[in-house]
């Protein structure tokens, strides 16, 4: 009964995935919108971390970690965000909700272990109005919309050949539709005109990664990683209609479709540059563990040809991460608060945006508790997890916004051992 309901549930917020409109942020107006981050609620509240990898949850980032699994785990994760929005001189809020994840992972044999899932992997929403005011010239009016984003199905498997060392392999695969819409109004002017751009867009990637745990003193563990994210190649098939429309009842007067075969945009390709990440950690295993993550990306080499914008530079983008975790005594019977695990972390992107001549980047400060969820009908590690994320992206130079949003999020891990042979004693 349970895995019938399971399966029903993973079903419906799988369509979800498809159907959400993930991010209110205007910065998701470049590249292939906002990119997402798609660790569990787990790692995010650890600052983004992904190298630490146990037998009972299920890391998103990082491939090797499947090899560590010993019980069959279903992951998803939900979040809502408030937004508070500003620019030189006015403030609005908005906030948006979202399923980030769908996964499960189970131990195939020994140090084998097997994961699959899905996951919005960018996302587009964003309305701004901008009015051009000449004095002596009528007040032209620009309102840009978008909507969209890209999903991602994803198949990884986690091998340790050797003790204390583990590596892994996905394979993504992206798809989905991103949508661009300009109206431009001159005032006391009868019709306006709109440009309409539509990218189909789908391509594969692949992420490995290697672990490297040895044990020191028999208590502690010394944990490092090397993750490399290859280049994402993908396919963009591009619609254009440009036409005119009626400023009193919207009804459109003249819209063509744009010959874009004639300028080679009708299929263009967006490259996303290879991320190598590296991090270093130590701990006391089922007890504390710290660590800290560097990760480097050639963003200068992006670009969509399509969108065709001039007030944009994509540099190299570099992200720093710290963070760890802490659990008074997992084998407690008196005290349900010494089995939580408290986690906390931070981290700084350098998103390679820079727009008007100013970089994008974002600061955000994360905290969390993983619940566990002992009596249920599942097995006695699965866990609730809770977390807090306080950003900071943007700014209010030159024009553009800044961004201060806080991020809630609730993640479940469910262990169950459904794949196990039974016995007969």
């Amino acid at each position: 009964m349970v895995k019938k309901f399971l399966i029903a549930f993973f079903c419906i917020t799988a369509h979800g995935i498809f159907a959400q409109n993930g991010t209110v942020s205007p910065y998701s107006y470049f590249g292939i919108g906002e990119l997402r981050n798609n660790g569990t609620v787990e790692n995010q509240m650890m600052g983004g971390i992904s190298m630490y990898a146990d037998s009972i949850h299920i890391n998103l980032r990082n491939p090797a970690a499947y090899s560590k699994l010993k019980l069959t785990t279903y992951a998803v994760g939900l979040s809502h965000t408030e937004f508070q929005l500003k620019d030189f001189s006015q403030e609005q809020s908005t906030s948006v909700t979202n399923l980030d994840y769908l996964s499960i992972g189970f131990p195939l044999a020994k140090n084998l272990g097997l994961g699959f899932g899905i996951m919005p992997f960018s996302s587009v929403g964003y309305n701004l109005t901008d009015e051009v005011e000449i004095t002596g010239e009528p007040t032209i009016t620009n309102v840009f919309a978008g909507e969209g984003g890209l999903n991602r199905v994803y198949m990884s498997i986690g091998f340790a050949p050797i003790k204390n060392l583990s590596i892994g392999a996905t394979a993504n695969f992206n798809f989905g539709r991103l949508e661009y819409q300009r109206i431009q109004s001159v005032e006391d002017v009868q019709f306006g005109t709109l440009d309409r751009r539509e990218s189909r867009i789908n391509g594969y990637d692949f992420n490995f990664s290697a672990n490297y745990t040895p044990t020191i003193k028999d208590k502690y563990t010394l944990y490092t990683s090397l993750m490399v994210n290859t280049q994402g190649n993908l396919v963009s098939e591009n619609t254009e209609r440009l036409g005119s429309f009626s400023l009193v009842n919207g009804q459109e007067i003249e819209v063509i479709d744009v010959d874009l075969d004639a300028t080679n945009l009708r299929n263009t390709e967006i490259k996303i540059p290879f991320r190598t990440t590296v991090g270093l950690g130590f701990g006391e295993n089922k007890k504390w563990f710290l660590g800290g993550e560097y990760s480097f990306q050639q963003f200068s080499d992006f670009q969509n040809e399509f969108l065709g914008l001039d007030n944009v530079i994509y540099n190299d983008a570099s992200s720093f991460a710290f963070g760890g975790y802490f659990i008074p005594n997992y084998r407690s019977l008196s005290s349900y608060f010494k089995r939580i695990t408290y986690r906390a972390g931070m981290r700084y992107d350098v998103s390679g945006l820079e727009v008007n001549n100013k970089e994008i980047n974002n600061l955000g400060i994360t905290f969390g508790l993983g619940l566990p969820l002992s009596g249920t009908s599942f097995d006695a590690f699965s866990n609730l997890n809770l977390g807090v994320e306080l950003g900071r992206r943007g700014t209010t130079d030159q024009n553009l916004i800044e961004e201060n949003y806080i991020k809630i999020n609730v993640g479940l891990s469910l262990n169950a051992k459904w794949f196990e042979k039974r016995r007969i004693n």
